[in-house]
C-alpha cells in the first residue's frame, strides 16, 4: 500500500436484451450491438449471449432464459450488476426467468429505448416504454429489486444512459464490497465515548468482518522496530512531505513513522478495508504522540481511518469513499453557526485527509496539548475544508431494532468567515433544525461521514434497495 491510492477496477456487467416476437425483431438485434458498443466506450467488460446461442443472441423465450442463466452463473464471481436493456416492449417473462435461475443477487438496472415520433409504424414502433413498466411489475412480484433509469425511456446510445450506467456502477461497487468488508479496530473506545457504541453481530450478519487489535500489542510491535529500519526512514520522508509543519521534532516523527509502519504491516496483513483507532488518551499518556496525521495518511491514500474507534463511522465514510473513489473524512457535528438555523460547524481536531483542506497543516494536538503538554502531542492536522458540495453518512447498528440504519444528508460548505483551531468547515444544510431533531430523536453518534461529493442518491439506492438497511434521506 505504502499509502498509494489503490487502482480503480470496474465491474463487469452481465447483460438481457429482451424481445417480443410480435414486436420487430431488428430492433432488438440493433439493441444488442449498441449496449455492447456502449460498454466498450465506457472502458466496462461484460458478459453478454453469443448471437449463435439464441436468435441474435436475446432473451425471449424460457429456453433464451436458461442459456442466459447458465452463461450468468459461470460467470457470477466477475458479474458486479446486471443491464436489461428493452430495444422493444421485451419478454417479462423471459427476463425474470433469467434472473431467478442465475441467482446472481447483484443489482439491476432497467433501461428502455424511446419511440421517434416519426417512427411508429409497425416496423419501427418500440413499446418499450410499456414494455419497462411490465418488466417492473413481474420483478416487484417476484421480490427482485432493480435500478430505474433517470428518465424513463431514452437511447441505449445516449448520454442520459450512459450516465446512468456510470451511476449504476457506483451501486453495484457499494453492494458488492460491503457484503464482504473487513475493518480493524485498534484499541477500545474511549471509556467517555459510549456514543460510538456498536454491534459486531449485527455488522456480521450483513457479511461486514471486525478484525481487532489490543493497543498494547502495537506498542509491542513498535518497541521492536528499530529507528534505522529501511521503512521507518521511508516514513519519516513521507509524513515530512505530506504537510507543512513550522517545526518536526525527531522524537514524534520518529514514533509516527514507526506507527505507520505497524500500522500497514496489521492492515496489509489482515487485508483491511480501513480501521477505526483508539486516538486517545493512551496512545497520548503512553506512546507520547496523537496519531491523527498517521490516520490522515491512510485516509489520503483510500484506506479510511475513523478517530475514537467509531466502527460506524468507518463504515460510513468506506461507503462514500467507494462511491465517489476520493477520500473521505469523520467529523463532528459540532457548533451552531451564529443565528442561521439552516448552517453549522463541522469539526474534527483533527485526522481529515489533506484533500479535503484548503490549506493545511501539522501540529500540536490543540486540545490534548493542554492536558498532557506539547512534547507529548504532536501530530494533528489542522485546517479549513474546501469551499465544496458534500454529502454527510451516519451508519448505527440499532440493538434494539436488531438493524442497520442511517442518516444521509446532502448539503455545501461554505466560505462564511470562521476563526477557529482543527479541522473545520462551515456546513449549510436545508431544514438542518429538523435534521438534528432526527439525530437526537434516533440514537445517532455525535460524529458524521463526510466526502467533497454530492453522492446521496448513489449511496441511498445501494443501502436501501438492496441491502435493505434502513435509511433516512434528508430532503429527499
Amino acid at each position: 500500500m505504502s499509502f498509494i491510492k489503490s487502482k480503480v477496477i470496474k465491474p463487469v456487467f452481465g447483460v438481457i436484451v429482451g424481445n417480443r416476437d410480435v414486436f420487430p425483431d431488428h430492433l432488438a438485434k440493433e439493441g444488442r450491438l449498441e449496449i455492447i458498443s456502449v460498454l466498450k466506450e465506457l472502458g466496462y467488460s461484460y458478459v453478454i449471449l453469443n448471437e449463435s446461442d439464441t436468435k441474435d443472441g436475446v432473451v425471449e423465450s424460457y429456453s433464451d432464459a436458461k442459456k442466459c442463466a447458465k452463461l450468468f452463473k459461470n460467470n457470477k464471481e466477475q458479474i458486479s450488476g446486471i443491464i436489461i436493456v428493452l430495444p422493444n416492449f421485451g419478454d417479462e417473462k423471459g427476463i425474470v426467468n433469467t434472473l431467478k435461475l442465475s441467482d446472481l443477487n447483484v443489482p439491476i438496472l432497467i433501461q428502455a429505448s424511446s419511440d421517434e415520433i416519426d417512427k411508429m409504424d409497425r416496423k419501427f414502433r418500440r413499446d418499450a416504454f410499456c414494455g419497462k413498466i411490465s418488466v417492473c411489475s413481474v420483478l416487484y412480484q417476484h421480490g427482485i429489486p432493480f435500478t430505474l433509469t433517470k428518465t424513463h425511456t431514452s437511447p441505449i446510445t445516449s448520454n442520459a444512459f450512459k450516465a446512468d450506467i456510470i451511476k449504476f456502477e457506483k451501486v453495484c461497487k457499494i453492494v458488492k464490497k460491503l457484503k464482504n468488508a473487513r475493518f480493524g479496530q485498534i484499541g477500545v473506545r474511549p471509556n467517555a465515548f459510549e456514543t460510538v457504541r456498536y454491534s459486531e453481530k449485527i455488522l456480521q450478519l450483513h457479511g461486514i468482518t471486525i478484525e481487532p487489535i489490543d493497543l498494547s500489542e502495537i506498542f509491542g510491535e513498535i518497541s521492536r522496530l528499530a529507528g534505522g529500519d529501511p521503512k521507518v526512514k521511508e516514513k519519516i520522508q513521507v509524513i515530512k512531505d505530506y504537510t507543512p509543519t513550522t517545526t518536526f521534532p525527531e522524537d514524534g516523527i520518529l514514533k509516527l513513522a514507526k506507527l505507520a509502519v505497524v500500522v500497514e504491516n496489521w492492515v496489509l496483513e489482515n487485508e483491511l478495508d480501513g480501521f477505526a483507532f483508539q486516538c486517545w488518551p493512551s496512545i497520548v499518556s503512553n506512546f507520547g504522540i496523537v496519531p491523527c496525521a498517521v490516520m490522515s495518511l491512510f485516509s489520503e491514500g483510500l484506506i479510511p481511518a475513523a478517530c475514537e474507534v467509531d466502527i460506524s463511522g468507518l463504515i460510513g465514510m468506506y461507503i462514500l469513499q467507494v462511491a465517489t473513489e476520493t477520500p473521505s473524512a469523520i467529523v463532528d457535528w459540532n457548533n451552531n453557526y451564529g443565528k442561521d438555523p439552516n448552517k453549522m460547524v463541522l469539526f474534527h481536531c483533527s485526522n481529515f485527509p489533506k484533500s479535503f483542506f484548503q490549506d493545511t497543516r501539522m501540529t500540536v494536538h490543540p486540545i490534548m496539548a493542554e492536558y498532557q503538554g506539547e512534547a507529548n502531542t504532536f501530530g494533528a492536522i489542522q485546517g479549513r475544508v474546501k469551499t465544496k458540495h458534500c454529502t454527510l453518512l451516519r451508519i448505527e447498528t440499532d440493538d434494539t431494532f436488531g438493524e442497520i440504519k442511517a442518516i444521509l444528508v446532502e448539503g455545501k460548505y461554505t466560505d462564511d468567515p470562521l476563526d477557529t483551531y482543527g479541522g473545520y468547515g462551515v456546513v449549510e444544510i436545508p431544514n438542518l433544525q429538523d435534521l438534528l431533531k432526527k439525530l437526537c430523536n434516533g440514537g445517532f453518534a455525535h460524529h458524521v461521514a463526510s466526502t467533497l461529493n454530492e453522492v446521496g442518491s448513489i449511496v441511498y439506492e445501494a443501502l436501501f434497495n438492496y441491502l435493505s438497511w434502513n435509511v433516512d434521506f434528508h430532503n429527499k
